[in-house]
């Protein structure tokens, strides 16, 4: 299997960081499977990204908060693109902004189905499959500042589902390293994506940029280098690693 094309599947790639990583997995070599919840048309624009940097690129809708959607988007990535060999498990949501006294239960329900069961059960299939082909498969968990700083006053629902994604990370990177799979991290910091008017306040990259030592947020390709490294060979003896790209918090 050592002459296997590299395939990554991205989930919540049509938009933000993860399209990023996949137009950047792309110049590394990668085939792209971009998963999407709702914007087909966002999709198919990160597909073509892909396709000018000379890689195949396939998109398949399916939202991980669903577990049962899940082995959809492995088996379509595989037969359209061939065996997997790496995962970036990039999809999340926050919730509104506001005190966690007035976080509703449906809104945390939700973030942990998306941030933390959707994460475990992308991975549970990522590393059945990578030991099924025999691939010594990379999975990179996308977490957060926010694991670290609690969050208050915004989203600390937000903040303890990611912290659970950095815990998870670990132990499973030490449960499947002597299989030659690697499992790592990237907790970034406020980034320029729609998150934030998601989340009901468009304007607090403004807000929260004089908090960051840098003075600014990120672009969301300066995540994407970061995902793309773990991936990368160069990367090859690092796992259960949290990489923090913050700016400095």
């Amino acid at each position: 299997m050592a002459d296997l094309n590299p395939v990554v599947l991205i989930t919540g790639a049509s938009r933000g960081i993860g399209a990023a990583a996949a137009t950047l997995a792309a110049r590394d070599g990668f085939d792209v499977a971009i998963s999407y919840v709702k914007n087909e048309a966002a999709a198919q624009q990160v597909a073509e990204a892909v396709r000018r940097r000379g890689r195949r690129a396939t998109i398949v809708q399916g939202d991980v908060g669903d577990i049962t959607q899940i082995p959809r988007l492995f088996a379509h990535a595989e037969d359209q693109l061939g065996p997997i060999t790496a995962l970036v498990c990039n999809s999340g949501i926050t919730g509104p902004i506001g005190p966690f006294s007035r976080t509703t239960s449906e809104t945390i329900e939700q973030v942990f189905r998306v941030n933390v069961f959707g994460t475990m059960e992308c991975c549970r299939h990522a590393v059945e499959h990578f030991r099924r082909n025999g691939i010594p498969g990379v999975i990179v968990n996308i977490s957060s500042v926010a694991a670290r700083t609690g969050s208050p006053n915004e989203y600390i629902h937000y903040a303890a589902s990611k912290a659970a994604v950095e815990t998870f990370t670990l132990g499973l990177a030490r449960e499947v390293a002597a299989d030659g799979i690697r499992v790592c991290a990237v907790a970034p910091g406020s980034t320029f994506t729609d998150i934030h008017a998601t989340a009901g306040e468009p304007d607090r990259p403004q807000r929260v940029a004089p908090r960051i030592p840098m003075g600014r947020l990120a672009q969301p390709e300066e995540i994407a280098e970061t995902i793309t490294w773990l991936l990368s060979p160069a990367a090859s003896y690092l796992t259960g690693t949290v990489v923090n790209c913050a700016g400095g918090v």
